[in-house]
């Protein structure tokens, strides 16, 4: 079948998902040592300073309440049906870094007030959780309100 030009501009490409032009799964392969050097310096230092061995157990609180989180998300992906996103997992780590493995999982983030629903995409890898789940409400600046109303001028006449 001859297949006309207008027919071959009109047709999208199918699309990778690619972090750095890595696909996901090659990043999730990925040793974690050459994954370190895909990030940000920032989120690269604060894995380097996290696993250090000669740290305490208070001290290493945090990378253990992040395996936990990740374990759940291992857990919802595994148990979701083929073709639909898995279950939502709640959490107050903020401050986690977005890894491979989270990409195409659903997670809540708790911004203090309600727990913000963040659908974790490849593009996000490397970035904080918190990011993506706003702590406040912005201000809509401009509109008259009520107190506007009432101090309007009024004729006394």
């Amino acid at each position: 079948i001859a297949v006309t030009m207008a027919e071959q501009a009109r047709r999208v490409p199918f699309k990778v998902d690619t972090f750095k032009g890595l696909d996901i799964a090659k990043l999730e392969a990925l040793p974690p040592a050459d994954l370190l050097k895909m990030l940000p310096s920032r989120q690269q230092r604060r894995f380097r300073r996290n696993n250090r061995p000669e740290k305490t157990e208070y001290e290493n609180r945090f990378h253990r309440k992040l395996l936990n989180m990740l374990t759940k998300i291992r857990k919802a992906k595994k148990e979701a049906p083929e073709g639909e996103k898995p279950a939502v997992v709640k959490t107050h780590l903020r401050n986690a870094i977005i890894l491979p493995e989270m990409v195409g999982s659903v997670i809540g983030v708790h911004n203090g007030k309600v727990w913000g629903i963040v659908d974790v995409k490849p593009q996000m890898i490397g970035k904080y959780l918190g990011e993506f789940s706003i702590t406040y409400k912005p201000t809509l600046h401009g509109r008259p309100g009520l107190v506007d109303k009432m101090t309007r001028f009024i004729p006394l006449h």
